[in-house]
């Protein structure tokens, strides 16, 4: 059974006013990510991994590896990077939080990234937002790191 929704009367069953069961979710989003992700790099400076290597031997820069701890476990780590899983950036960052970790309110210049380098714009960015500075993003997230041939923790072998 396939559901047509029309907002108008369209002259052909594919038009694009009409919701179906394949696209409805472009009728309900305001931003998707490529908006998102262009906000985000519009106001958060990326840096090459080189650029945040050099950046990370200074003590007042830290690494924050945002992604899911069954990444890092499958792909490894970056040396001296500390885990903040994206879905509690914010709670970490926010002094008033129950879960706030004192790292986020340290006078640092804190350089996020994940496998790709796009969670890491938007968390910069929302990082950003709650008034965290300096904040940057490595562009192109971990593989980019690896594919470098900057250092890795490898993962451990089961």
């Amino acid at each position: 059974m396939m559901l047509w929704i029309c907002i108008r009367e369209p002259k052909s069953a594919h038009a694009s006013s009409c919701v179906t069961r394949e696209n409805w979710y472009k009728f309900l989003i305001k931003k998707g990510y490529k908006q998102l992700l262009e906000e985000a790099n519009a106001v958060v400076k990326p840096v090459t991994p080189a650029e945040a290597a050099a950046l990370a031997e200074d003590e007042h820069a830290v690494l924050i590896d945002i992604r899911d701890i069954r990444e890092l476990n499958r792909e490894g780590r970056v040396e001296g990077a500390r885990h903040c899983p994206r879905g509690m950036l914010e709670f970490w960052i926010d002094p008033e939080s129950p879960y706030h970790k004192p790292l986020f309110a340290e006078e640092k210049t804190f350089i996020f990234f994940c496998a790709a380098g796009w969670r890491s714009a938007l968390a910069a960015k929302l990082a950003q937002d709650m008034g965290l500075e300096p904040v940057l993003h490595i562009e192109g997230g971990f593989a980019a790191w690896r594919e470098a041939g900057l250092d890795i923790i490898a993962p451990d072998e089961k």
